[in-house]
Parts: structure tokens; sequence; C-alpha cells
């Protein structure tokens, strides 16, 4: 994946990294990542995989762009109300960044279209908002083999981790799966929504931001991956907190 003098240019301060260089910015350039959602968490996600240069970023989400959403999903605009939020993201992305590709999937994601669509792409971060298509999305990565980086948020929380349950950590044994982590999901009602209890905006920023670090080491190979590790943020004590977990069977 040759980079332009334009790219050159434009991801200079990765370039000079000794830890990305050249080599790494080609790896952004030529990795194809999905993001499951374009809101809280998809609104930081999108902006620094674009900005990082990501040659080919998927968005699946099936809803319009509301009045309510604007207090944390920052990649829409008010003059955006009504649109899908596919189609902002895209228009907003291609701003920042025009050497990014940049596809639609304006559906919610079922098991009729999950295979279709996850299999396009290396690397899945996942920032929905149900557990129903969390599962989806995890079983979906694990049958593939794809990487999963996954987040959800609170009120004033987040939680991140990185799935890869195909391949087998240092000592040997596989590493462990979403299911290992969440075996069922909670009961329906047991947790409100965030229409029901609301959510401070700047935390899907803190989450989002840190789910996009995430996606672009493993595509580079830099430091060490949340494979095996829970990362959770208390926003309201500021407070990091990493819990490590394995697989069951």
């Amino acid at each position: 994946m040759v980079l332009s003098p334009q790219e050159l240019e434009r991801y200079a301060r990765h370039i000079v990294l000794k830890d990305v260089g050249g080599a790494g910015q080609q790896k952004l350039k030529a990795a194809k990542v999905l993001v499951i959602g374009a809101g809280g968490l998809g609104s930081p996600l999108l902006q620094y995989l674009a900005a990082a240069g990501i040659g080919t970023i998927g968005i699946v989400d099936n809803d319009v762009v509301a009045l309510s959403n604007l207090q944390r999903q920052i990649i829409h605009d008010t003059n955006k109300i009504d649109q899908p939020k596919t189609a902002s993201a895209k228009e907003a992305l291609n701003r920042i960044n025009p050497h990014v590709e940049v596809s639609e999937h304006m559906v919610r994601l079922t098991s009729e279209n999950a295979e279709a669509i996850i299999g396009k792409y290396d690397i899945i971060a996942d920032g929905c908002d149900n557990f129903e298509t969390r599962y989806l999305v995890a079983d979906t990565c694990q049958a593939f083999e794809k990487i999963l980086v996954s987040a959800a948020v609170g009120q004033f929380d987040g939680s991140l981790t990185t799935f890869m349950p195909h391949l087998k950590n240092k000592a040997g044994k596989q590493n462990p799966r979403y299911r290992d982590i969440f075996p069922t999901a909670p009961p329906e009602g047991l947790l409100p929504s965030c229409q029901e209890a609301g959510i401070l905006g700047a935390i899907t920023g803190v989450i989002g931001t840190m789910q996009a670090l995430e996606v672009i080491k493993e595509i580079t190979g830099i430091g060490e991956g949340l494979v095996g590790k829970l990362l959770l943020f208390d926003g309201k004590a500021m407070r990091f907190e990493t819990i490590k977990y394995s697989r069951k069977d």
C-alpha cells in the first residue's frame, strides 16, 4: 500500500514514531475495520480511525440522527437531524480524510446479514447499545476468526476489551470468548436504557477514543492489547481498573 506525497505529509507524526513508521502506516491503509454503531462510542471511534488513515471503514447503523443524540454523538451536526447516521458519519469522515473509503451498511445487524457484512472486514469494533447485537457480533467474529474490540458505557462509567478466541495466548491456551466473561445477557429490563437512565456525554468520548487506540494497536502490532483483560473506567472517581479473565473450557 504505497503512500502518496499528501498521505506522507498527513501522517507525518505517525511516520516519525518509531513503533509505527512507514510500515505501520501502510498497515493502517491496508486495514478494513467495521464499526458497529455510529452513536456515542462510534462517533470518536470513527473520527480517530479516519484520521489515523484506516484504508476502509464500514459503518453499521439503521438509525437516524435525533436532536437528543447530539449531546454525545459528536460526529453528527444539528443540520443532520432526521438523516441516516451512516450517511451523516460518512460525510463527516470524508471531510476529515478523503483518502479513506467509507462503506455504509444502513441496516440492523441480524443473523441473516451478520456473516455477509462482518466477513468483509479484518477487525470489528462493537459500540452497539443492546445485548442481542453484542452476542451476535461476538459469535460471528468467533466463527469467522475476526478480531473484536468491544466497548460499552453506562451513566458515568465504561468498559473495554478485545477478543481473539481463535488464537492462543503465550501460555499456549486458547484465548477467551465473549461468553466466557458474559455467559448470558441480563434479564430484559434489569439494566435501564440510555433513554431511561441518561449518560454523561464525555464518557462516550473517553471510551470511544480508547477503543480506536486498541484497534490501531492491533493493526500495527504496537504494545500490549486487552485480550483476556477487561478495562473498567469510573468517570466520577477518574479511576481505571483492569480485571483479568480466561477461557472457561
